[in-house]
């Protein structure tokens, strides 16, 4: 093997491969619990939408929702098209082997079906890419653009170099070589979780993109970084950091058979009386509150105990939760809120 992408691991690069190996020997415990329909769904959600807000789509997580569910959804005919294409390509993450350049250039088929007229081929004029501060970077030319890829997905397969830098420096490499005419940054970041996936299985439900979306100017600031430097160790440390705080706020939800989670009882009894999404939010100590929607009130409304005070009004600055007796003396509890 000739080819190898210029990078240096950095003692950072070696302490944030450590913690992360460290969070997912603690999040193996409870696999089972992330990787459960319900949490399945609310993350392949915040990371569809991630990627694609990255890309400049404006559509939010309850329109993703609708359109997962076949429903209408307002927005441009484009961003319809985009969202469609990313939701087919991340279906078949756990199909697609990530060694294979026929299988990327089936997956940048899927994601930019009617939206490119060559969809799944390599671009065949010489691009540059730009920022708010003009051009930043200059692809190779597209002449040399198959030998390029070719070289990439030699070294991928034949690399010995621990997974999680491995599929960093893809990223970046990639991102350099900026194959196609569009789509760069979605399959990008659709093949690093892919080779992160194929390490542990774990990453098909871990909504990366969605942090970086987060983070979206240090992302670009980490690309051009590596390309000043001329090496991808800054992108390595940046999405090593992003790959850790991931896996540290992901949402876990622990089922349980018996209605015995003291937490749960007590949000119950405290929305005895009609109470505010601020209430609640406070008396759980959550400070996250999209991560509190989403494993504490989203999955009390759904499952019948909460109910809405001005159901008509789901919005309203006025809502209120209020215990749903009759359910909750029905059901049979089995979520616990982490």
């Amino acid at each position: 093997m000739n080819y190898k992408p210029p990078f240096e691991i950095t003692t950072t690069i070696l302490n944030l491969v450590s913690q992360i190996s460290e969070t997912l020997g603690q999040l193996k415990n409870i696999e089972a619990t992330i990787t459960t329909p319900q949490l399945r769904k609310i993350n392949r959600i915040r990371t569809l939408v991630g990627t694609l807000q990255i890309e400049g789509n404006t559509l939010d997580e309850e329109r993703m929702t609708a359109l997962l569910e076949g429903k209408r959804v307002l927005g441009t005919k484009q961003e319809i098209t985009e969202a469609k294409g990313a939701i087919e390509a991340y279906n078949k993450l756990e199909i697609l082997k990530y060694d294979s350049l026929d299988d990327l250039l089936e997956a940048h088929r899927i994601l930019m079906d009617k939206l490119l007229n060559k969809a799944g081929s390599f671009r065949l004029a010489n691009v540059g890419v730009g920022s708010k501060s003009g051009v930043v970077h200059v692809a190779p030319p597209y002449d040399l653009v198959p030998s390029l890829m070719s070289d990439l997905f030699t070294w991928l397969k034949e690399t010995d170099i621990h997974p999680l830098i491995v599929s960093c420096v893809f990223h970046y490499e990639f991102e350099f070589i900026h194959p196609f005419e569009d789509g760069n940054g979605r399959v990008g970041r659709l093949w690093q979780t892919l080779i992160l996936y194929h390490w542990k299985a774990l990453f098909a439900y871990i909504p990366l993109e969605s942090v970086v979306r987060e983070k979206q100017d240090a992302y670009y600031e980490a690309l051009e970084a590596s390309g000043s430097m001329g090496k991808s160790t800054p992108f390595i440390e940046f999405m090593l950091g992003a790959i850790l705080e991931t896996l540290e706020t992901t949402p876990q939800a622990i089922p349980q058979d018996t209605p015995q989670d003291d937490r749960l009882k007590k949000v119950l009894e405290f929305c005895s009386v009609p109470r505010s999404r601020k209430e609640i939010q406070a008396y759980v100590g959550m400070k996250d509150r999209k991560h509190f929607k989403e494993v504490v009130l989203d999955v009390l409304l759904a499952d019948g105990y909460l109910e809405m005070t001005l159901p008509e009004k789901p919005q309203s600055p006025k809502q209120k939760y209020v215990e749903q007796k009759e359910n909750y003396r029905k059901l049979h509890i089995k979520r616990k809120i982490k």
